[in-house]
């Protein structure tokens, strides 16, 4: 919309200063500040989570312990408010009156507080916006199968649109935890357990939401995935060389490539310093090392834990003055520490109002920058709300397909068409089974199961007698977690008497326990829930070829039972396009085309770890515990398989400070359309500390049609090799590595060998953090007509 520019002047000439739009941002806010009281500050400060106790049940950790004294939202907001939590995320509520009552809710906000301010306003967006009757996308993990930075950024657009038309400024995504321990409960959440593709794909994600204006919120920051047993929010052992080379990593490529104005701390205890204190963490690093300009906002509950759970405050002034200090913002959800114990601690000069002041700068400037302390704002609702359109179905499915991966196959897939199969397993004909612990359903929605799921979800049943026709039986066996075998005989008779038997095994998502997957829902080791894994076993028995279907959080150990399955698809609660996904894949509809963002382990308690080993945290000969994978980090099948042929590259000689090349050449000899990915990992034979013995630098996913042939490029600065050396300086070391073109971290294509020539080079925020990579498809190589 363009505006005359007599108008605009107009509208400056008679503004506050606060809200006159030919100042700079800080500017503007220093105006304001200028005239604000102690609790009009502080007030800026802190969210309110309305209703955040009326559905009976915890979204968050000791939720209804920390809400039962939450203040009432008249009396909040007289001195303003800073944001606003989740209206649409905390009850099921009809899109349009949710986005009427927040217009409502922004107009008391403004009308309450002398300088007309209103609250910023942020949502969950995991799994899509978490709201009743928004698309339900796959979840992260997916994302990572996916191996498609482009897709996740369109998926992130999507969302930030549907987030931006009902009024919302922030989304509480993405997470960039890397996984260390599979048990954790989180694991959904997170991307994989690479840095390089967790921070990649996260990038992609927050360009995609900081495109349409929401502020994108990074989360953990940083090491919460490291906690000891994968137990939620367990202390972390982790020193300094493995949070700058493993947990900050993707934090630094979704503030650099991605532009997020938000970081969210996280609730880990590192090396006994909770982050919400961690000055080291939230200043040092984020702001003086890295030059981070945004707003950290807490955890919900983070500050207050600080006394509650972690006591290392002993009341909750103190906890304000930690969190403050440190580096946070503002408290989530609700009024804790920043309200009257901080106005308390400032008044008899425990905490400096300048740390008040540097923390309100940084929200007012937020504010500010996303439109709302300009004069014209009005908060007002939209006429329609679609929160479910056919288009963000569209990508749904799309991502969904993507991230469906082929573990193994003996020649049973796709499904023959007119074959009898038995469709069995606890999840086979669950919609809730598609869905992680962040789509609204499962998050909030199984509360109130009056009101349905909001969404047309179809299962891998309904959809595989869509998509496959007559022939299907269908037995339930058993149940995800509880005990009980009393479905087993009716589950091996349906299987004997098919010709194929699909077996859909994994996780339910849910909180705190509700769930086998899902924050808070860790696990004890790695065999599948409940009695899952004697179900397959007892179909296995029957003879009949047993197709084994994964919907699931995590990966779970199969061991040998894997090498009895005629094949083995795996997939990460595709969403609520997923049935449809699946069904197409088994049925070859569509060509499975997703590689795996986490290893699949071969014993349940062998490998709590990645694929990330040094050479004593793989197989030797001083433990007699194999920690091997059963299919590799980036292991991907397909109906069918592209030519990998020559590979060429620069001259040995790599120069520190520049960039190497190298390329291969890839062929589509089929008749159909196919995909892979190609993959480039780095392995350092010497360094002067122990070091993973591979770890990705690079990758690109390569489409082709069919007889088409491309030539795949890459290109890799000298920094990517970086690593936090023995002094803990982030340095690019001389001598000898390996850069190895792969389909998988264990299935190597062409090795080449580079020497770095120089000096040691220590390097900072500048280096590069990507690789360029380019596909160039040969002309005049596809079939035609």
């Amino acid at each position: 919309m363009t505006i005359d520019s007599s108008v605009a002047q107009t509208t400056s000439l008679h503004a506050k200063p606060w809200q006159d739009t030919s100042l700079s941002s800080a500017a503007r806010a220093d105006a304001l500040i200028a005239e604000m009281t102690l609790e009009e500050k502080t007030s800026q400060l802190v969210g309110l989570w309305v209703g955040a106790d009326d559905g009976g049940g915890d979204v968050a950790p000791y939720q209804s312990d920390m809400s039962k004294d939450a203040p009432v939202f008249a009396d909040v907001i007289i001195d303003g408010l800073g944001q606003l939590t989740r209206p649409f995320g905390t009850v099921p509520v009809d899109p349009l009156s949710g986005a009427q009552s927040l217009a409502k809710a922004q107009r008391q906000i403004m009308a309450a507080n002398r300088f007309g301010i209103p609250a910023q306003v942020h949502e969950e967006c995991l799994a899509g916006f978490s709201a009743w009757g928004a698309t339900a996308y796959p979840v992260p993990l997916s994302w990572g199968a996916s191996f498609n930075p482009e897709l996740v950024a369109r998926v992130a657009t999507q969302i930030g649109q549907s987030l931006r038309s009902v009024g919302v400024h922030q989304g509480l995504a993405p997470v960039l935890d890397v996984v260390r321990d599979y048990r954790w409960g989180r694991v959904e959440e997170t991307i994989g357990e690479d840095p390089y593709l967790v921070g990649t794909i996260g990038a992609a994600y927050v360009q995609g939401l900081e495109s349409t204006g929401i502020v994108a919120t990074l989360k953990h920051f940083a090491g919460y995935s490291g906690s000891r047993a994968a137990r939620n929010h367990a202390p972390v052992a982790a020193g300094p060389r493995e949070m700058a080379d493993v947990y900050y990593p993707p934090f630094e490529m979704a503030l650099r490539h991605g532009g997020a104005r938000s970081v969210m701390n996280s609730y880990a205890e590192v090396d006994g310093v909770p982050a919400a204190a961690d000055r080291e963490l939230l200043t040092e690093v984020l702001r003086q090392q890295w030059g981070f300009q945004g707003v950290v906002v807490a955890d919900y509950f983070a500050i207050a834990f600080l006394r509650t759970l972690q006591r290392v405050a002993g009341t909750d002034g103190e906890a304000a003055g930690r969190a403050l200090s440190a580096g946070i913002d503002v408290e989530l959800p609700s009024v804790a520490a920043y309200g009257k114990p901080l106005n308390d601690a400032v008044r008899a000069g425990s905490i400096s109002e300048d740390i008040v002041n540097r923390a309100l700068r940084r929200v007012l400037i937020q504010k500010i920058d996303v439109g709302l302390l300009d004069a014209d704002y009005q908060p007002t609702a939209p006429e329609t709300v679609d929160f479910d359109t056919p288009g963000s179905q569209s990508l749904a499915l799309e991502l969904a397909r993507e991230a469906v991966v082929l573990v193994a196959n003996d020649g049973v897939l796709p499904l023959k068409p007119a074959a009898r199969i038995a469709v069995i397993g606890p999840l086979a004909d669950d919609p809730y089974s598609m869905l992680g612990c962040y789509s609204f359903p499962a998050h909030v929605g199984v509360k109130h199961p009056e009101r349905g799921l909001g969404l047309e979800i179809g299962t891998v049943l309904s959809e595989l007698r869509e998509q496959h026709g007559s022939g299907i039986s269908y037995v339930q066996g058993c149940d995800v977690k509880a005990e009980g075998r009393s479905g087993f005989a009716a589950a091996s008779q349906a299987a004997a008497g098919a010709e194929v038997a699909v077996l859909v095994l994994g996780d339910q998502a849910g909180l705190f326990g509700r769930g086998t997957s899902g924050e808070g829902c860790d696990a004890a080791d790695l065999r599948l829930p409940g009695e899952q894994q004697a179900l397959l076993e007892a179909v296995l028995e029957t003879g009949t070829p047993v197709v084994l279907l994964l919907l699931a959080g995590r990966p779970y150990a199969l061991g040998d039972v894997a090498h009895k399955c005629a094949a083995i698809v795996q997939t990460f609660f595709p969403g609520q396009r997923g049935g449809q996904a699946i069904a197409e894949v088994l049925t070859g509809a569509v060509n499975p085309s997703g590689h795996l963002p986490v290893s699949i382990p071969r014993e349940p308690n062998v490998q709590p770890g990645t694929y990330l080993a040094p050479p004593l945290g793989m197989l030797n000969d001083v433990s007699n515990l194999d920690p091997t994978a059963l299919f590799a980090f980036g292991h991907g099948l397909s109906y069918g398989e592209l030519t990998w042929g020559q590979t060429n590259g620069d001259a040995q000689e790599w120069p520190i400070g520049e960039h190497t090349n190298l390329s291969v050449e890839i062929t589509n000899g089929s008749a159909r359309r196919m995909a892979d990915v190609v993959q480039v990992y780095l392995h350092d034979p010497v360094a002067q500390v122990t070091r993973p013995d591979i770890r990705l630098v690079a990758y690109k996913r390569v489409v082709l049609e069919p007889g088409e042939s491309a030539n795949v490029q890459f290109s890799l600065h000298s920094d990517l090799t970086s690593f936090a050396g023995l002094n803990l300086q982030q340095i690019v070391e001389p001598g000898s590595v390996e850069l190895r073109v792969s389909r998988s971290s264990s299935d190597v294509h062409a090795v080449f060998r580079r020497t770095l020539v120089g000096r040691e080079t220590v390097v900072g925020m500048d280096r590069e953090l990507l690789a360029i990579c380019q596909v160039h498809v040969h002309p005049d190589t596809a079939k035609r007509g």
